[in-house]
């Protein structure tokens, strides 16, 4: 059923499954949660799972700040797009793009890590940092709780920073507010596009990839109608990224992460 459910398709069936697959597919955002905390063993499995991701050479290029504090957690939800799932879970954690680490140790070393200064560290702090956090969210969902990860945290990242003691050389990349699913709310599992528009064999298929997009439209505009909205994957995608206006100040990150000690050479 989860399988139907993640492509809008009656239809779709996957020859494998097992546990793992289930929990994936079954995954959705949840940003209602039922009042039980999440403990702090719960914690440091979450943080054991982050840490058995992947991570570019070994570098470990990230961070988490838990937060629970309901005062911290409400001056983050109004920087954060005053979103109020932010201020209502037991748990938030914000991952942070860490190069500061690898920094001190140079320091602590007399060692130079001027590779430290270019886009590819900094994509490396990113791509650590989501690999990292995306094994929580499923370790999260193996402990029957659920989240949803907040980009807004990208808004102002500096105050964010400020407001977290972040060091040098640090950005916050993304939250993630944790906590057990209230049942009252009412969601569902979001159709993702049809495998053939992002799977290609051997070489990139431009035409019939973008060929199912339509079929796409037609599935999400109803699954949205179903929970009071109206759009289809191409308008949403249109107006997300018609131009600066649209970025929430997010336009200004370049600028934001050299003031922060992260050049992006």
């Amino acid at each position: 059923m989860s399988v139907a459910a993640r492509y809008g398709d009656p239809d779709a069936t996957l020859a494998v499954l097992n546990d793992v697959l289930s929990l994936q597919l079954a995954h959705r955002s949840v940003r209602k949660f039922g009042p039980r905390e999440v403990t702090d063993d719960e914690l440091t499995a979450l943080v054991a799972a982050a840490q058995s991701a992947p991570t570019s050479s070994n570098l470990q290029a990230w961070s988490v700040v838990a937060v629970r504090d309901p005062q911290r957690k409400a001056r983050l939800a109004t920087l954060a797009g005053d979103q109020a799932f932010i201020r209502q879970a037991p748990l938030l954690l914000v991952w942070v793009a860490d190069l500061g680490r690898a920094r001190r140790l140079a320091r602590r070393a007399g060692r130079e890590v001027a590779a430290a200064d270019y886009l590819e560290s900094t994509i490396i702090g990113f791509v650590d940092t989501a690999l990292a956090a995306q094994n929580a969210v499923l370790a999260a969902a193996s402990l029957g709780l659920g989240s949803v990860f907040v980009g807004a945290f990208r808004n102002h990242p500096e105050q964010v920073a400020a407001e977290l003691g972040l060091p040098p050389h640090t950005v916050a990349t993304f939250g993630l507010a944790v906590g057990t699913p209230d049942p009252t709310e009412h969601a569902g599992i979001k159709p993702r596009l049809p495998q053939g528009a992002v799977l290609h064999r051997e070489r990139y298929d431009a035409d019939a990839a973008d060929a199912h997009i339509s079929t796409y439209d037609g599935r999400l505009a109803a699954y949205n109608t179903r929970f009071g909205l109206r759009s289809n994957w191409s308008g949403r995608v249109l107006d997300r990224l018609r131009g600066p206006e649209s970025m929430a100040g997010r336009h200004r990150l370049r600028g934001t992460l050299e003031r922060l000690g992260l050049p992006s050479l």
